[in-house]
């Protein structure tokens, strides 16, 4: 029988793989064809705690991050069935993770502290879910993980699952990287019930003005003109923004 430990770790994607994706994919583009899933067949869970996270993610995003944390839900949970359907993560977990990955982008919050955007980020999120929302703790550390690592791109050692998905699925949204994954089908039925609406130019701005203002940010580690420039050059996803 598994320890609360183990239980905790199968449960909310703890599980260490590798943080170098072409590891995982052994150089391939994909591990298998994407299916064309779609937002309805991707059900986005309605417990009372996400209820609540929801609520506070749509009185401190922008609308354009906000469907951008659910674009990234549903670009995740395709990934997860299609390319990787051993990996098992709670969708709760995961989309708490995706409406709480970005919190540190409010302006407020980005100008409220010298913390890095995705370091603070967590920070407010270990405190929603922890202290104010009583959400299990392992849960709470899960998500808090993956929020600080999600820009956390690398070729060596581990991430969780959990935050191994919140990159792919982040990193699709902003740069159209690995877009061989997910069906162009599913990417129509996202961005038409969560539309963009300029999404590229508003986070390439956010990246700036977080470098501007903290020239020591974790932002600077992805390239300080390259991460800006190739969101804006992102083609994948230039139809729909």
């Amino acid at each position: 029988m598994a320890s609360s430990k183990e239980s905790a770790i199968l449960e909310h994607g703890f599980t260490a793989v590798p943080r170098d994706i072409n590891k995982i994919l052994s150089g391939a583009l994909k591990l298998h064809d994407p299916q064309p899933l779609l937002t309805k067949d991707l059900p986005f869970p309605s417990s009372p705690l996400v209820e609540e996270v929801q609520k506070y993610a749509k009185a401190n995003l922008n609308e354009q991050t906000y469907n951008h944390s659910m674009r990234v839900y549903y670009y995740g949970q395709a990934i997860l069935r299609t390319q990787f359907p051993a990996w098992h993560c709670s969708p709760e977990t995961y989309a708490l993770a995706c409406l709480l990955h970005d919190i540190g982008t409010a302006p407020h919050n980005l100008a409220g502290t010298l913390l890095s955007f995705e370091f603070h980020g967590g920070i407010l999120a270990l405190d929603l879910l922890a202290t104010h929302l009583d959400a299990p703790r392992p849960q709470a550390e899960a998500v808090v993980e993956a929020i600080i690592r999600h820009q956390d791109l690398g070729t060596t050692g581990t991430i969780t699952t959990l935050g191994q998905i919140l990159q792919l699925a982040t990193v699709l949204d902003n740069l159209g990287d690995h877009a061989e994954m997910v069906s162009r089908a599913t990417v129509e039925d996202v961005v038409a019930t969560w539309p963009r609406r300029g999404w590229s130019r508003c986070f390439a701005a956010t990246l700036r003005r977080e470098m501007e203002g903290k020239p020591w940010a974790h932002t600077t580690a992805l390239g300080e003109d390259e991460f800006p420039d190739g969101v804006l050059a992102n083609k994948v996803m230039e139809p729909y923004d």
